[in-house]
């Protein structure tokens, strides 16, 4: 876990992270180091201080990081053209989308969908009372007609819905826990304070997290190496059961940066998959500045299928995002959308290449789809390569 050297944060988001920085260090004072998943959710997600709820301009070219959907259009078209397929087996059906960003993906989404096609109700779950206004702003901008039938969440459904449910970017956003293997056995690697700075701490893992990684080796049919460390998630079983508890029928489609669990526990990947940014610098210096950086870890996405198993649903399609896209028609949209003009034709070929190049987006995001009770119903964006062999 190195330390990297990032453009100093401004003075007043500096005041932001102090005083996150002082309940963290008074909660390690009163009972000790906090387990990296605690302290993961508390600089992201504490409520007017953490990353995600702080009001910090997050997305796009003056935030942090860019989201597939904020490159363009073409994202969008693409997922359209796949609700779009199941609509008419749907009937009136709602999309779900988990964490809407800015809001773009919802605007351009419903914008390409054809009125016989779209949904009853786009519902948004979203937790961070600043990003919903931000969605709110944007919508209303930008499809003033649906405004009515946009419905913000903090929780998931609490009724039966059928529709499709799209959460891109959210799963490596989730609490990990990160450990190590020593010749004691698995360890958590905590958060403490050493002087006036945080710094990385290990103690026994509980029992929970022991049996996560025990399972992982028993899924690979090896033990990991001592001095090994990397990510787990124990409770998104949990997360996922609550998320779609109510999806009666369904597809929900998710969109992330990833591995199946043989390429993410490769021996040679000693460190994990911890990943951070900040003003477009991507790091591993999770202890910097907490509340004003982006803190995430790679998906596993054999355990999110596992997960799945456990709440009755089926994965019905995992591949890459590039071949995705393409099952759903990205070459057909491209020609519709450049219409032969040539500067917006080359404007859209490099968005594209950004969202299909295996060393960009292409095969580092890879795309799940899990359904309930939908049959046998054809999905495009898992037409063209099925990558489920490997999980």
């Amino acid at each position: 876990m190195s330390r990297v050297i990032l453009p100093e944060p401004p003075a007043e988001l500096k005041q932001l992270s102090v005083a996150l920085s002082e309940r963290l260090r008074a909660d390690i004072a009163a009972h000790g180091p906090l387990s990296f998943a605690v302290f993961m959710d508390r600089a992201l997600y504490e409520p007017g201080l953490g990353y995600y709820s702080a009001g910090l301009h997050k997305l796009g070219q003056s935030g942090d990081f860019v989201t597939a959907p904020e490159l363009g259009e073409l994202f969008a078209a693409c997922l359209a053209r796949q609700v779009g397929e199941l609509a008419p087996a749907l009937q009136h059906y709602d999309i779900l989308e988990v964490g809407a960003g800015t809001g773009k993906l919802a605007v351009d989404l419903l914008r390409a969908l054809p009125p016989e096609l779209s949904p009853d109700r786009y519902l948004i779950l979203e937790t961070s009372a600043d990003l919903r206004r931000v969605q709110r702003e944007h919508i209303a901008a930008y499809a003033p007609d649906w405004m009515e039938r946009v419905t913000w969440l903090e929780e998931p459904p609490a009724t039966a819905w059928r529709g499709v449910l799209i959460a891109n970017e959210v799963v490596d956003a989730l609490a990990a826990e990160r450990f190590r293997i020593s010749a004691e056995g698995v360890e958590q690697i905590c958060v403490t304070v050493r002087g006036a700075a945080f710094d990385w701490a290990f103690r026994p893992a509980p029992i929970e997290l022991e049996n996560a990684v025990r399972q992982v080796e028993s899924g690979l049919g090896r033990a990991l190496p001592i001095g090994y460390r990397s990510e787990v998630r124990p409770r998104l079983g949990a997360w996922l059961d609550a998320l779609t508890a109510r999806l009666h029928t369904g597809l929900a489609l998710f969109v992330d940066y990833g591995y199946p669990r043989r390429e993410y526990y490769l021996s040679e990947r000693t460190v994990g998959t911890l990943m951070c940014h900040y003003r477009h610098c991507a790091h591993d210096d999770a202890l910097f500045w907490p509340g004003l950086q982006d803190i995430t870890a790679w998906v596993d996405f054999t355990a999110l299928a596992e997960a799945a198993d456990d709440c009755r649903l089926e994965v019905v399609g995992y591949n890459t995002q590039a071949m995705f896209l393409l099952g759903c028609g990205l070459e057909a949209v491209l020609a519709e959308q450049s219409d032969g003009r040539t500067e917006v034709g080359l404007a859209l070929n490099a968005e594209a290449r950004q969202l299909t190049l295996p060393g960009i987006m292409g095969e580092r995001f890879q795309v799940m789809g899990l359904a309930r009770n939908l049959g046998s119903e054809s999905l495009a964006g898992f037409s063209l390569q099925d990558l489920r062999y490997r999980l």
